[in-house]
């Protein structure tokens, strides 16, 4: 009887060195997951038994380490719940652990097999999963519709005024003096001043002698003082003339006729680019407030609400401001033109909301950040992997968008997974059915792009098992060859 038990028990024992071997050659194997065999004895109406069976081949499912560094397309999912679901070239489902993807010539994300990633198209969370391909088109532009815009206007800038504009009236200079020839009471006499500095009385001196020696003041018969000195008179105030501010209708080409100024870039429903200028010029406060009146121009031409005719610029939009310096004005203001793209190049019209919230007049330098929408079309450039599993695609002209989302399946008994090869599992019976979802979800791990997960053999507990593995089948060819002695005994009985 000891034949069997012997000879099952080598057979038992070369079958784990299998397994530990095949652990071993799979120890570079991404994704890959290790083995064990479980043993049971052997009985059939037999109080010894028959010796021992290997009653199945075990995986272990536990996480490899994940390692950065990988290429563009690489994923590792950082967690023990989830495995990639992938379709061969008949459309059979299969999944994996190992990451290691790339991009084939019709743009699919594939695995060294060929085998298709599949995932949820873009804004189809939970949808059927389909296999992930890469755009190839460029990002279709976007005209700008809405902008946010917000200053602050420096409330101590000087006011332009439209016209010449008397800001301080002129005064009259005065001089009080007392007649000695012909005797007169002291008198107040007033006067200007030319720019040349020609004295002319306005209330006029009779002529005579005024004051004191040593400053006599002789005035003759024609109001014109011959001696002395009037401005050395106590009392005496010179003439102010008149201020006059300059006016400076607005102009764009003329830099002293408006305050500040900013550009900021938009687009046409073509994705062309156009530059549009805020021009803010500071006028005379009224009775709602501060005003600053804003005007518009788009390459250089008007752009509603500005208008311009024959040189002359009209129509600004009004911001007024409290004494907070909050803008009291309605803060959102439309822009538009009618040709962005001429004759030569039609395009849709551009209508532009503009928000000014928050903008504000406070004694302080300018200072303005506009932030309008729009972009004009470009290729694409490389994808990124979030931690969710969405495929954001980026392009050259700066935009991003999500092309699709990986599907991760998780089974209810991983063990009934029927291994295939090329480091993936079929479902069975057994395993029950997958259960899908986005990474990071419904307990599902979060994936990492541009990474991998290595394999989880320990190489060190391998080696110890195989030296185990290795005794066992010295001791079971021992026990044959025992009881091949025993036998040659029996024989040998005469």
């Amino acid at each position: 009887m000891g034949f069997g038990q012997g000879l099952s028990g080598l057979n038992a024992a070369s079958q784990n060195l299998d397994v530990i071997g095949n652990n071993i050659a799979n120890s570079g194997t991404v994704g890959f997951k290790s083995s064990t065999a479980s043993f049971a004895d052997v009985y059939a109406s037999s109080r010894v038994g028959l010796g021992v069976k290997v009653s199945a081949i075990s995986q272990r499912f536990t996480v490899g380490t994940v390692q950065g560094g990988g290429g563009e397309y690489d994923i590792a999912i950082d967690g023990a719940k989830g495995m990639f679901r992938v379709t061969d070239q008949s459309g059979a489902v299969m999944y994996t652990r190992n990451g290691e993807f790339l991009v084939d010539k019709n743009n699919f994300i594939v695995n060294a097999q060929g085998y298709r990633m599949t995932g949820y198209p873009a804004g189809a969370i939970g949808a059927n999963p389909t296999e992930l391909q890469l755009p190839t088109a460029n990002v279709a532009p976007k005209a700008t519709g809405t902008g946010t815009t917000v200053a602050n206007l420096d409330a101590n800038a000087k006011v332009i005024y439209t016209t010449d504009t008397v800001t301080s009236p002129a005064v009259n200079g005065s001089v009080t003096m007392t007649g000695t020839t012909p005797p007169s009471p002291a008198t107040q006499y007033t006067f200007t001043r030319s720019a040349t500095g020609t004295l002319t009385w306005v209330t006029p001196p009779p002529a005579g002698t005024y004051g004191a020696a040593p400053n006599l003041i002789t005035v003759d018969a024609a109001g014109v003082v011959t001696t002395g000195d009037v401005t050395q008179v106590p009392g005496y105030k010179d003439y102010t003339a008149a201020v006059t501010e300059i006016g400076r209708p607005f102009d764009p080409t003329i830099s002293n006729s408006y305050t500040n100024a900013s550009p900021m870039t938009v687009f046409d429903s073509l994705g062309n680019s156009h530059q549009v200028m805020q021009y803010f010029v500071k006028r005379p406060a009224d009775a709602s407030g501060s005003v600053y009146d804003v005007y518009y121009t788009m390459d250089g031409k008007a752009m509603a609400p500005t208008t311009e005719l024959g040189g002359t610029w009209g129509s600004p939009q009004k911001f007024t401001f409290n004494n907070a310096g909050a803008l009291t004005s309605a803060p959102v203001v439309t822009l538009s033109f009618a040709q962005p793209g001429g004759a030569t190049t039609p395009a849709d019209p551009l209508s532009i909301a503009m928000n000014y919230t928050g903008t504000t007049q406070y004694g302080g330098n300018y200072k303005l950040v506009a932030k309008p929408d729009g972009y004009t079309s470009g290729e694409f450039s490389g994808i990124n992997i979030g931690g969710d599993g969405s495929l954001v695609a980026s392009y050259t002209n700066g935009e991003t968008q999500v092309v699709g989302t990986i599907v991760l399946a998780d089974f209810s008994n991983l063990q009934g997974l029927q291994p295939v090869g090329n480091n993936a599992w079929t479902e069975t019976a057994a395993s029950g059915q997958p259960i899908l979802g986005q990474p990071g979800t419904n307990g599902l791990s979060k994936v990492v792009g541009q990474a991998t997960e290595a394999s989880n053999v320990d190489m060190s507990k391998e080696l110890v098992n195989m030296i185990i593995a290795q005794r066992t089948y010295q001791a079971n060819s021992q026990t044959i060859k025992t009881q091949d002695e025993i036998m040659q005994v029996l024989m040998n009985l005469k």
